[in-house]
């Protein structure tokens, strides 16, 4: 048996038993080294999750190569390999040479090397050309569609990639664990709750195990389309649940403002010996916030660091500025912020706002408003604040500057859309908008929905009207927001009593809020809202957040 054989061999054994550092100095002593020996200390690495490493070595393989095929020491396996590290370390600019050299030597009737490239590429946020390469695939399996899949829901275009994912369908691939994690994220962010329970129904008719990933994936997805119980069904099926699977629920539960549920939840993780990271305690501190437990928010953000060994990020000194802001400790959430060993950030002072805005205290506000504009470009969100807080004090001409100050910096109001599933397909509707097929039954639906809760009454908030409205015109801007056009197409194209969700890219204005409340009664039926913030159950003229948002 050849020596070279040998240290193969050995190189291949010891990757394999994750001695990677072993397998190195083998390869390291080595006279000479074949392609065999590179690959096997690629593979190593890469089994080990040691990324820099399979990028270093291969640099070095390629250092002396030209660009003809004849020059390299590296195939088809090396350059999987290496794309695969691309892709995990974003590492764009390594994975287009590779891309390029796959062209330029005609290795494009790889498939597994040709997914690799697209699933680099996906994985890099370049989708885009992601797309080049899946289209140039002769045939398309499930690692191609799932990688196409995943690649949009990671880069946010979570349309595209429940669109492809329909496309898979027809293209009769069933889906894997990969395909379905990634169609469940995009349907939590879109709302798209008919698509995510059938990928649900799917795991049940085929009986797939409910992983660890999979058990989570679904617990997020119907949290986030507002469907708490689902998601509670779902984490105890699971028969093994980690750190994330328990973050999810908290999370899940805080946001559907079940906060007491949640920290029970909470104590239950502790006493099954699952320790909480950092993203856990942002849930248990956002619980504590949304039903109003000041002295427990305390208790849990001191036991972060004396029990866990946790140190506190912005995020969670922002939770505690919004439980003391919402239990109305204004001046103590100031201080709390002034006492911050992190400089405080405009999330922070954004939150404080908006508690100032709920508390009508003007003093903290406008000071709020200052460090805001001080740290970032002026946001109409923020002046829109401030314009209210002065408002609900009668300081109406105070009112009126800000929104003139908006009009003459050319401040505009974000564009709400607000977006509602319907049999599989997604609507997105935006403020005034009339370019829905259906934008004719639409609007008759809104104005006898107006009608309706005015009798019971509903007044409008014209200070949510758009800034550039005239004043005889604000009273119809603020009936045909977004929110109320898209409940208007759910009232006539569902069930009676059905229930109607919707996802807003917006925090949820004050007169839609109270709109929704008295449509929620009127019409006898409950309608979830999933904002920029929260989520609000609208349920016989109430809403779960208790009007504070």
């Amino acid at each position: 048996m050849s020596s070279e054989l040998v240290e193969n061999t050995l190189i291949h054994v010891y990757a394999v038993c994750d001695a990677v550092e072993v397998a190195r100095r083998v390869f390291d002593k080595m006279p000479e080294r074949g392609i065999v020996a590179w690959n096997a200390m690629l593979a190593g690495y890469a089994k080990s999750g040691c990324w820099d490493e399979v990028v270093g070595l291969f640099l070095r393989m390629k250092k002396p190569c030209g660009v003809n095929v004849n020059d390299v020491r590296f195939d088809d396996v090396s350059l999987i390999i290496v794309l695969s590290a691309c892709g995990r370390l974003a590492n764009l600019e390594l994975g287009e040479w590779i891309g390029d050299y796959v062209e330029a030597n005609g290795l494009s009737r790889n498939l597994t090397l040709m997914t690799s490239l697209l699933d680099m590429y996906a994985k890099c946020g370049n989708v885009d050309k992601a797309r080049v390469v899946f289209d140039q695939l002769e045939r398309r399996d499930v690692v191609a569609w799932s990688a196409m899949i995943s690649g949009h829901s990671q880069a946010n275009r979570c349309s595209e990639a429940l669109d492809l994912f329909h496309e898979m369908q027809k293209a009769n691939v069933e889906p894997n664990e990969v395909t379905m994690v990634s169609v469940l994220y995009s349907c939590g962010v879109l709302g798209a709750m008919e698509t995510g329970k059938w990928v649900h129904f799917y795991v049940r008719r085929n009986k797939l195990k409910l992983t660890v990933t999979l058990g989570t994936a679904l617990i997020d997805f119907y949290a986030k389309c507002g469907s708490i119980e689902s998601a509670i069904e779902v984490f105890e099926k699971m028969r093994v649940k980690n750190v994330f699977s328990w973050t999810a629920i908290i999370h899940g539960l805080a946001s559907n403002g079940e906060g007491r549920r949640a920290l029970e939840l909470f104590h239950l993780m502790k006493e099954a010996n699952v320790e909480p990271n950092d993203v856990t305690f942002i849930g248990v501190l956002s619980a504590c916030s949304h039903v109003g437990l000041v002295k427990e928010g305390q208790a849990v953000f001191l036991s972060m660091s004396k029990d866990f060994g946790i140190k506190p990020r912005i995020e969670h000194y922002g939770c505690m500025v919004d439980i003391l802001g919402r239990a109305g400790l204004i001046n103590e959430a100031f201080q709390f912020i002034k006492n911050m060993p992190i400089e405080p950030n405009v999330v922070v002072w954004r939150t404080l706002l908006a508690s100032c805005r709920a508390h009508k205290n003007v003093l903290i506000g406008e000071e709020s408003f200052r460090r805001i504009t001080e740290l970032e470009p002026a946001h109409s969100g923020d002046y829109i604040l401030l314009s209210n807080i002065y408002a609900l004090v009668g300081k109406s001409e105070d009112a009126l500057r800000v929104r003139s100050q908006m009009r003459e910096m050319g401040i505009k109001k974000s564009p709400g859309c607000t977006m509602i599933e319907l049999e599989g397909v997604v609507h997105e509707f935006f403020s005034e908008d009339d370019e829905h097929s259906h934008s004719k039954e639409i609007y008759m639906a809104t104005e006898e929905m107006i009608k309706r809760i005015k009798s019971v009454g509903y007044e409008p908030n014209i200070a949510d009207a758009r800034i550039d409205a005239e004043e005889e015109d604000k009273v119809v801007s603020v009936s045909h927001h977004s929110e109320k056009l898209a409940i208007a197409f759910g009232l006539i194209k569902t069930k009676a009593r059905a229930t109607i969700r919707l996802s807003k890219n917006l925090r949820v204005c004050t007169d839609c809020h109270n709109a929704t409340k008295l449509i929620s009664k009127v019409y006898n039926r409950k309608i979830i809202v999933r904002d920029r913030n929260r989520f609000h159950h609208f349920q016989y003229g109430s809403c779960s957040c208790n009007d504070f948002w």
